[in-house]
C-alpha cells in the first residue's frame, strides 16, 4: 500500500479511502466486516462513512446510522482503531423536521455526539459537512466545528460537494475569525465527468487541500457490466439505489467513452475498474478515490490498481477518449445538480 499527506494535515492516508455507503444496507454486517477486516489487512488505514449510510435500497428513512455502527463495532472488536483515519459526515436529515438536518450549530453538535457513540470511539479523525447549507452563515458552521476541534472530539474537517467558490468562501472566513479550517473535499470524479479540474482541483492545489473522491466508477458503471444492449443487472447499483443516474449513463456517447476506455484496460492486462481507480491515483491533485465495494470480491479487485502503471502516452489516450474538464454524465455541480436523478423523497421526510 501506498500512502499520501491528507491535505496540509501531516497525517499519512492510503492511496485508496474505503467507502462504506452499502454497509447495513445492500451490504449485511458480516459481509461488511470481513470487507473492513481485509481492507485493513492489506494496508487500507483511511475509512470513510456518514450519518445517514445503512439503509435498505429505496427505504431513506429506516437503517441510517447502520454504517456507523458497523464500522464501530469491527474497529472496536478488532481492537485497530487507533491506526485508522476514519471519516464521517452529517447533513441530511436523521430526523424530523424543522431541525432534522443542515449546517447549523445545534445539528452538527448534535450529530457529532452520535456518531461517537455509534462508532465507538472517543474522537473523530475527519468530520465532513456531507453538502453546503445556503440557509446557515458559514461562520456559525465553522465556529461548531472548531469547538469540536477544541474540545478534542474532531481532530480536522472536511467538505463534500462544495464548488470552488464556496470552500475558498469558507478559507477566508476561517482566517477572518481564527477558526480551523477545512483540509480537505470529497467531490464526485470519474472518467464520465472531469469538470473539477477546471476549478475546484487547482484551487486546492493552491491552498493545500486534499480531494477525497467519491463515485470513482461512476457507480460502478466504469466496471464494465453494464451493457447498451442489455437490461440493468438486477443486483446493480443503478437498479437498487442509482435509478436515476442509470438512465443519465444509457446513452450512446457514454458507451462509446467505455468501450474505448475498456479496449485501453485489455492493453494494460487489468480491469476497466482498475484502470479507472489507476487514472485517479496518477492524478497529481488526488489524494485518494474512495471504493465503495459491496464484496470482498470488489474489494480484491480495487485494490489491483495499486499495480496498474499508466505512462505519459497511456495517460494522454485517456484525455483523448475522456477529455480534460469536460463530461458524458452529470455527476459534479450545485447540489440541485448533483441529486437530480433522485427521488424527491429520499431526504426529506413526509
Amino acid at each position: 500500500m501506498k500512502y499520501t499527506t491528507l491535505g496540509r494535515t501531516g497525517v499519512q492516508v492510503s492511496r485508496l479511502c474505503l467507502g462504506c455507503m452499502n454497509f447495513g444496507g445492500r451490504t449485511p454486517a458480516a459481509e461488511a466486516e470481513a470487507i473492513i477486516a481485509q481492507a485493513i489487512d492489506q494496508g487500507i488505514n483511511f475509512i470513510d462513512t456518514a450519518n445517514v449510510y445503512g439503509h435498505e435500497p429505496g427505504n431513506y428513512h429506516e437503517g441510517r446510522g447502520r454504517s456507523e455502527q458497523i464500522v464501530g463495532e469491527a474497529l472496536h472488536t478488532s481492537g485497530k482503531r487507533a491506526q485508522i483515519v476514519l471519516a464521517t459526515k452529517a447533513h441530511y436529515p436523521m430526523h424530523a423536521p424543522p431541525n432534522g438536518g443542515g449546517n447549523s450549530r445545534r445539528h452538527i453538535i448534535e450529530q457529532c455526539h452520535d456518531s461517537l457513540r455509534r462508532l465507538k470511539t472517543d474522537w473523530i479523525d475527519l468530520y465532513q459537512l456531507h453538502a453546503a447549507d445556503t440557509a446557515v452563515p458559514i461562520d456559525e458552521t465553522l465556529r461548531a466545528l472548531d469547538d469540536l476541534i477544541r474540545a478534542g472530539k474532531v481532530c480536522y474537517i472536511g467538505t463534500s460537494g462544495f464548488p470552488a467558490w464556496k470552500l475558498l468562501e469558507a478559507l477566508w472566513v476561517a482566517k477572518e475569525y481564527g477558526l480551523n479550517r477545512f483540509v480537505c473535499e470529497q467531490p464526485p470524479y470519474n472518467l464520465l465527468d472531469r469538470r473539477i479540474e477546471r476549478e475546484l482541483l487547482p484551487m486546492a492545489q493552491s491552498y493545500g487541500l486534499g480531494i477525497i473522491t467519491w463515485a470513482p466508477l461512476a457507480g460502478g458503471f466504469l466496471s464494465g457490466k453494464y451493457k447498451p444492449d442489455a437490461p440493468v443487472p438486477d443486483d446493480s447499483r443503478f437498479s437498487e439505489f442509482w435509478q436515476g443516474f442509470g438512465q443519465e449513463h444509457y446513452r450512446p456517447s457514454v458507451f462509446a467513452v467505455v468501450e474505448a476506455l475498456t479496449a485501453v484496460a485489455q492493453s494494460k492486462n487489468c480491469s476497466l475498474a482498475q484502470l479507472a481507480l489507476a487514472w485517479q491515483l496518477h492524478q497529481p491533485a488526488i489524494t485518494a478515490p474512495i471504493i465503495g465495494p459491496r464484496t470482498v470480491a470488489q474489494l480484491n479487485d480495487a485494490l489491483g490498481a495499486l499495480a496498474v502503471e499508466l505512462t505519459r502516452d497511456a495517460l494522454a489516450h485517456i484525455d483523448e477518449v475522456a477529455r480534460p474538464t469536460q463530461f458524458v454524465v452529470s455527476y459534479y455541480g450545485g447540489e440541485d445538480e448533483i441529486w437530480a436523478g433522485w427521488q424527491p423523497t429520499q431526504f426529506h421526510w413526509l
